[in-house]
């Protein structure tokens, strides 16, 4: 997985493509990140009892990772992510950009 909870990326597709936000979900099989206060979906709900109105709510949907894209801290600027290997066996993402460790 390039993308990680806590990331700040950017949307490159959709409604609300140009806006960033940080991950706060990453959903590894379907390929897909939780980005928080972004692609906002309307849900209706029906009342469950008194204590449970009904009403409608917003939700935020799950984006495909294709729609994002990783900004670089150092660079600002939406990047690929690439791997580098250090001594050992530790592997460090880096920005394709600019060639700078991402901070973890």
């Amino acid at each position: 997985m390039k993308l990680r909870k806590g990331d700040k990326v950017k949307i490159t597709a959709g409604k609300d493509r140009g806006r960033e936000g940080i991950i706060e979900k990453v959903f590894p099989k379907e390929n897909e990140v939780l980005v928080a206060g972004l692609n906002i979906c309307k849900k209706h709900v029906k009342a469950r009892g008194e204590g449970k109105p009904g009403g409608i709510i917003e939700v935020a949907r799950p984006l495909s990772m294709a729609k994002v894209a990783l900004l670089c801290s150092k660079c600002k600027q939406p990047t690929r992510v690439g791997y580098q290997l250090g001594k050992g066996k530790d592997k460090s993402r880096i920005c394709r950009k600019c060639k700078q460790l991402i901070d973890e």
